[in-house]
């Protein structure tokens, strides 16, 4: 089926203590279409007022959602997940609006962020500590976890309802009350999220949600003392200031930050797969995708038959916001524009534009923010293009001699998020596996893919070391607390 957007063009506001209410300025933001440049909702553009108000509302509701046992919460969690699967087909439709990407991808999305509130909801019945032994008689050594208090929580537009899911439900979980900046250019994912919340009858307070820009509505949630946790997914400059701002008032930090993925072809790969693999991993989600394999590292012997199998599964990419579309357009015109900048500047400094490099136009692009698919080849590992995220559908190919080479040229980056490896030698894989300096590692599949139960995280400028998604999403907005009980025999 093809989904529609509404006709009207829909008021976003802020919710805080449970209520939804517009800035306090009454200023608001228009927010448009990425597959046809109209506009599609006006929203709150709140300020440090409206921060201030949502992080208030999350203080006073933090202390009972806490007292409540970590059991029920994951039963007010998994009827907010129920209700997600409930109005699966409209929550799909805001975000495939809201985006431009294809409807189905919209479902795929939505589906994702469904099966991740029945993992976390289902972590209420474990929620693991640790009971050990104690060098001291009679004494009982455990941890348990204890709440944080108020998490901040930042999210990006890539896969709006998922990246909710992704720290809202482990955030609450915890006993955490939140405070959600929604990405400006998918407020109305985030809106529709907190209806469904308060429907579940998540207490009031206990999510608020804030829209507008990150000088005015983010930094002042990063800035405020009152919140304990941050955690954010987004570009890496403004992961370190959020770093640096957070960090001067020692409150934690999580952060998911960029990645410019290397993706080897072997000698002795599977070309046809291994192509069919390096085209999703460069062009869905129109490559706006932290994990996207933009860096393609073949070996010479097989290059130019890579290259021709790669061109002409690029050159068949469905671009625009239908049913069977490949991908759809870049989320804004900001971001189209930088990236047809990035492409010019690497022209200029030799590389060769292979297929692409342009703005889609016509009948089913004019007004859309679409960009053609794109490989480069030509440029040099230290270029700009290699090695900075540009977050669309671009992609580079670099010829290396053999594996050692590639192994280098993957760590020609200063980030360290995902990698894969396409071989038909366990040798080589396993090499690479042990090697490979990347948070995850993928072996003769995409450079992308994650699953609820699963970590998923970087090294260096990808990210801080912790993980979100699986249990670990836990260690992020929860202490640990060292329990002692003593006993006295005698007293028997």
């Amino acid at each position: 089926m093809t989904i529609v957007a509404p006709p009207e063009t829909e008021t976003v506001s802020n919710v805080i203590g449970g209520e939804e209410r517009p800035a306090a300025s009454g200023e608001t933001f228009e927010k448009l279409s990425p597959a046809t440049g109209r506009v599609i909702s006006v929203v709150a553009r709140s300020d440090a007022r409206d921060v201030d108000a949502a992080v208030t509302a999350a203080v006073a509701a933090q202390p009972e959602w806490a007292r409540t046992t970590v059991a029920e919460r994951g039963a007010r969690l998994r009827r907010i997940a129920q209700l997600l699967e409930r109005d699966r087909e409209e929550l799909a439709a805001i975000v495939h609006v809201e985006t431009g990407k294809s409807p189905k991808d919209a479902r795929g999305e939505t589906d994702a962020a469904i099966e991740m509130g029945y993992f976390v909801a289902g972590e209420g019945r474990r929620f693991y500590g640790r009971t050990t032994t104690s060098a001291v008689a009679n004494r009982q050594a455990m941890t348990v976890r204890q709440p944080l208090g108020v998490a901040g929580l930042i999210i990006a537009a890539n896969t709006p309802i998922a990246n909710v899911a992704w720290k809202v439900f482990p955030s609450l979980l915890c006993g955490n009350a939140a405070v959600l900046k929604a990405s400006e250019d998918t407020p109305q994912t985030a809106l529709a999220f907190a209806r469904l919340a308060a429907e579940a009858r998540l207490p009031p307070g206990v999510l608020n949600v804030v829209h507008g820009f990150g000088k005015e509505a983010g930094q002042p949630l990063v800035e405020d003392e009152r919140v304990a946790v941050v955690s954010f997914t987004g570009s890496t400059a403004v992961g370190r200031m959020i770093a640096r701002v957070a960090g001067e008032r020692l409150a934690k930090v999580c952060l998911e930050l960029g990645g410019k993925n290397p993706l080897i072809v072997c000698d002795d790969a599977d070309l046809e797969r291994a192509a069919e693999a390096a085209a999703l991993s460069a062009f869905s989600n129109a490559g706006q995708r932290c994990a996207a394999g933009s860096r393609i590292l073949v070996f010479d012997s097989v290059y130019d038959r890579f290259k021709e199998l790669l061109v002409e599964r690029a050159n068949a990419q469905r671009v625009g916001a239908g049913e069977d579309d490949d991908f759809g357009a870049v989320i804004n015109e900001r971001q189209l524009q930088s990236m047809l900048d990035a492409i010019d500047r690497a022209r200029d400094n030799g590389a060769t534009v292979v297929t692409g490099g342009t703005r889609l136009t016509g009948p089913e692009h004019d007004g859309g923010f679409y960009l053609a698919p794109t490989l480069v080849e030509d440029a040099a590992l230290e270029d700009e293009i290699s090695c900075t995220e540009l977050f669309g559908p671009i992609a580079t190919l670099h010829r290396v001699s053999s594996f050692e080479e590639a192994l280098d040229a993957a760590h020609a980056t200063p980030y360290g998020l995902t990698a894969a490896i396409w071989t038909a030698s366990i040798h080589r894989a396993q090499e690479f596996v042990a090697r490979v300096q990347s948070g995850v590692a993928s072996v003769n599949g995409p450079t992308y893919g994650s699953e609820p139960h699963m970590p998923f995280g970087g090294l260096r400028n990808s990210g801080t070391g912790w993980r979100e998604a699986g249990t670990e999403a836990l260690d992020v907005y929860s202490d640990w607390k060292t329990v002692y009980l003593n006993h006295d025999p005698a007293a028997l």
